[in-house]
């Protein structure tokens, strides 16, 4: 199972990245590109910030739903995976961006979503 993870190095030093690094980055950045989507139509109807925000939160739900396309499964399986890397990465936004303190429960709730997320995409290669 480690070797799935592992950044091998190639002859001449390239580094070649495996396939659940790649799947996670993946995850990563379309759970980026979702909340950003909807976060800015918040700051709008909220915080009454420009309406011109919605330009690119249209842009970043579209690149969300382009990136989703790329994940190599099932929609159901890539959804119910997707759905630990968006919690974690929901509650990096709520500390980076929100500055909220993330309690222990908080935390213990990431890592399970995250070991959920990677007991099924281990899965995929079976």
């Amino acid at each position: 199972m480690l070797e799935y993870w592992a950044i091998r190095t190639e002859p001449g030093g390239l580094s070649q990245v495996s396939p659940m690094v790649k799947i996670f980055l993946l995850f990563f950045a379309t759970a980026l590109a979702e909340i950003v989507g909807c976060f800015l139509p918040y700051l709008w109807l909220r915080k009454s910030a420009s309406v011109w925000l919605l330009v690119p939160a249209a842009g970043s739900l579209i690149l969300f739903v382009w990136l989703l396309s790329l994940h190599p499964a099932a929609s159901g399986r890539v959804y119910a995976a997707y759905g630990g890397v968006y919690v974690a990465t929901a509650l990096v936004w709520l500390r980076v961006v929100d500055g909220v303190k993330l309690s222990l429960f908080d935390w213990i709730g990431a890592g399970i979503a995250l070991l959920g997320m990677l007991i099924i995409i281990s899965g995929w290669r079976t």
